[in-house]
């Protein structure tokens, strides 16, 4: 009767077949190791060759061109539900009037509107025609539909609702030209908040200095009115009649009124001013976009590995591949077997 700790026969039998059949691994690679060096070797001396032609080919006739990341990063002012009025409702009535819903919780999200904007049909149509793209990419088949599809790949926009930040990118063979597509669509977007009044204390102040503007230009009318008046009377060019006078204190009156009426506006366009530097702007540009000087991709010496390594193991399993049918061939019950099938 055998111990417990005694070795089994059939037991020595299975270590030994494992150990051979290890064994028989090796020397399956060794057998083919020329296939498997020269594999490798072809494929890493091919794909370094394949990058380099792509490398000194021109960008437009390169299957595999360098590529420059160009963004933009904006700060939004998230409206919040418990505010009071001001760009929260102004934000919820534009996105009405654009047929947006910004979500049941309570309060519009300018972040989401900008979003919404930059994926939009007009956004799209808006850069196509301000750099001509349809005679750029000349599809002879529905161009505006195309175009916008390249436009939709080509530009990304993401918010970061941990910072509030949103960056807008384009990734391409023409830095150049990614800039300046950029660029318009920051000015786009800025645009854009304007004509929806998102940014109530911008409009203010945009008003106040245009009605600033107005009523100095009505009070200098005014001043050169009373000057020629007055100039005409010294001249004696008329006499000094009550007409005269019932007409130098008109225009006294009206200086009167528009110095009032400036100093008033002048008044509140600085206290604007103090708020508005107190508060954080709807929009706001914290980063032009900028030439790249550096390649985003591809990364060539990344794909010569991949590509060197995706060979060797293909190589190691063409070699058991070719050994398992050799011994298929060897081996009179399989290959009878087989025959049988035909």
């Amino acid at each position: 009767m055998l111990q417990d700790n005694e070795i089994k026969p059939q037991q020595v039998q299975d270590v030994n077949d494992d150990e051979i059949s290890l064994i028989d691994l090796f020397a399956v690679l060794l057998r083919r190791k020329w296939m498997i060096i020269i594999i490798t070797a072809l494929a890493m001396v091919g794909v370094v060759i394949y990058s380099v032609i792509s490398l000194k080919l021109p960008p437009e006739k390169s299957y595999l061109p360098n590529t420059y990341k160009v963004e933009a990063n904006m700060l939004i002012k998230d409206s919040s539900g418990s505010g009071k009025g001001g760009a929260s409702s102004t934000a919820g009535a534009a996105a009405a009037l654009l047929g947006i819903n910004l979500g049941s919780g309570g309060g519009s999200s300018n972040s989401a509107l900008i979003l919404y904007l930059t994926s939009s049909n007009p956004f799209y149509d808006a850069v196509a025609e301000h750099f001509d793209l349809y005679t750029k990419y000349e599809f002879e088949k529905s161009p505006i539909a195309n175009t916008r599809e390249v436009l939709k790949k080509a530009l990304k926009t993401e918010f970061d609702s941990e910072t509030g930040v949103l960056t807008i990118s384009s990734e391409g063979i023409e830095p150049e030209f990614s800039v300046q597509v950029i660029d318009f669509t920051v000015d786009w977007i800025s645009n854009k908040l304007d004509e929806l009044g998102i940014d109530e204390n911008k409009i203010s102040k945009a008003n106040l200095e245009k009605n600033i503007d107005t009523s100095w230009k009505e009070i200098l009318r005014l001043t050169k009115e009373m000057a020629a008046l007055q100039d005409k009377v010294a001249q004696g060019r008329a006499m000094w009649t009550k007409e005269y006078s019932i007409e130098q204190k008109r225009l006294e009156l009206e200086l009167n009124a528009q110095q009032e009426v400036y100093t008033q506006l002048r008044t509140q366009l600085e206290l604007l001013k103090v708020d508005m530097q107190t508060e954080t702007p709807v929009f706001q540009v914290l980063e032009r976009p900028s030439i790249p000087d550096i390649k985003s991709g591809p990364s060539r010496g990344k794909l010569c590995i991949i590509v060197t390594f995706a060979a060797f193991f293909i190589s190691i399993f063409l070699a058991f591949l070719l050994n398992a049918i050799e011994n298929i061939k060897k081996d009179p019950e399989a290959m009878a077997k087989l025959k049988s099938t035909k």
